[in-house]
């Protein structure tokens, strides 16, 4: 996964502390890592939790979709929470949970407790998260020596990503899949130490009010979509147990727009989508997110399920895909500067896509360079490339005071399209193996979802050169927040 692209805000120190700046932006960046780390960490476990536990394919995919709906569903939430009652206070409740979720996870007995503790998991990494950022930018100077800091919580949130996989196969191999989540809790607890006594506390003091039924509902809209999705499979499109939820889902996200249409301080400021570069970057961000979201859960189960590689083997096949988006993510500025936003972004998107395709010819008896490396390689760096000029389109025409705000809903529209996009991908994969177990039959669901996901991917290189701006549209003074 690229790390979350945030703003930064000008904050209003609440006191002060004679901590170094450079311990207040560790706390930060080890929170930031935590949280991003453990987006992937669990994608190797999940052969492991699926024996231990009894978890079916479809329940396979909750152990990824429970955070990532949760941490979605409530991230600006979050961002609003830090505003209103201070990012300290924020990062240490939301850290809090987050440990006590990991906990909770990792000593789970039965499905239904792995899966509970890994929403709640979400729900602390979306209080947290918004403020990792505004802590670093708040602890340094404006200049060189805030640049720098900026690129070291970048840099520490693309290696959380990367590093997911071989962590979690190290981790897996040596003890249990358990661990994944009990690493957590010793250094959450080392990091919650930390930042209680030396974080400054800050606030943007707006006056602005949480929008909880704007997150409930965008929360639970998405949850039952999900689950109608993945009923699907088992039941049929046409059965009354995939029907329901899927009109709930689609009732519920109806009512959220409702809501934000009316209430005063909403949660996604439906004013924010007259801009051609936010409403067209973040349907972009949806398209792309809900393919590249995928690619590591579907890597993992091929390596693992049908190559016979151990959990380690699979975190360390992985590694050089991992590298390949922080590569790609350091290199996107420059191509933006050749050849423009927009085209960064249809060349990211469109290279990505041939690396789905690419993965899509996979076979039962694939070799680790042409099945998994070469295509993993390029699969992410596309994903590096496009992630930064789409954050930067969806920005550039927000008025100063919303550009945390726009940064927020691009990570948001990401995330929630990698929810629904793994729920989708993961049923036709389920669909096609069937009731066969065979590493044949694995292999031709495993390359149905990533074919798919190329004609994702391909008609939002489509969308892009068609939709996004040509340039950056300057600036607004104004705000389009109500």
């Amino acid at each position: 996964m690229t790390p979350m692209l945030q703003a930064p805000e000008v904050v209003r120190p609440v006191r002060r502390t004679a901590a170094p700046a450079w311990l207040l932006v560790a706390l930060a960046c080890a929170g930031q890592f935590l949280v991003v780390l453990d987006v992937s960490v669990v994608n190797v476990a999940l052969p492991s939790m699926r024996a231990d536990l009894g978890l079916s394919p479809s329940g396979l995919q909750w152990v990824v979709n429970a955070y990532a709906i949760a941490f979605a569903g409530f991230m600006l939430l979050g961002g609003r929470a830090g505003d209103l009652y201070g990012r300290k206070r924020m990062f240490l409740v939301g850290l809090a949970l987050f440990t006590l979720a990991s906990l909770g996870g990792g000593l789970a007995g039965q499905d239904w407790q792995l899966l509970l503790a890994r929403a709640v998991q979400g729900l602390g990494a979306a209080v947290l998260a918004p403020s990792t950022l505004t802590i670093v930018t708040a602890a340094v100077p404006d200049g060189a020596a805030r640049a720098r800091a900026i690129a070291t919580w970048t840099a520490v949130g693309a290696g959380g990503g990367a590093a997911g996989g071989l962590v979690g196969g190290v981790l897996v191999d040596t003890l249990s899949w358990r661990w994944v989540l009990l690493i957590n809790v010793p250094v959450g607890a080392v990091v919650l130490a930390g930042a209680a006594r030396l974080l400054p506390e800050s606030r943007a003091g707006d006056g602005r009010r949480l929008d909880l039924p704007g997150a409930a509902l965008v929360t639970a809209g998405l949850a039952t979509l999900a689950y109608g999705i993945s009923q699907t499979e088992a039941e049929g499109w046409t059965a009354s147990a995939a029907l329901v939820p899927l009109a709930v889902g689609v009732a519920l996200i109806g009512l959220f727009v409702a809501v934000e249409a009316r209430t005063a301080s909403p949660l996604m400021p439906l004013g924010l989508f007259r801009l051609r570069a936010v409403s067209s970057a973040n349907a972009a961000m949806f398209l792309c997110g809900s393919a590249m979201f995928c690619m590591w859960f579907f890597m993992t189960l091929y390596a693992q399920n049908v190559l016979g590689y151990t959990p380690l083997q699979a975190g360390l096949a992985l590694m050089p895909s991992s590298l390949a988006i922080v590569l790609s993510s350091k290199l996107a500025p420059r191509v933006m500067r050749a050849v423009g936003a927009r085209s960064a972004a249809a060349l990211g998107t469109a290279v990505a896509a041939g690396g789905f395709a690419w993965q899509s010819t996979m076979g039962a008896d694939g070799t680790y360079v042409t099945g998994i490396m070469l295509p993993g390689i390029l699969m992410m760096l596309g994903a590096g490339l496009s992630a930064t000029p789409l954050a930067s389109l969806a920005t550039s025409g927000a008025a100063p005071g919303e550009a945390g705000l726009v940064s927020g809903l691009v990570n948001t529209s990401r995330t929630m399209g990698g929810s629904l996009g793994l729920a989708v991908l993961s049923t036709l994969a389920a669909a096609r193996t069937g009731d066969r177990g065979t590493p044949e039959a694995l292999t031709e669901g495993y390359a149905l979802a990533f074919r798919t996901g190329a004609w994702v991917l391909a008609a939002g290189t489509l969308l892009m050169l068609a939709w996004l701006p040509r340039r950056p549209p300057a600036a607004r003074p104004g705000s389009t927040a109500h």
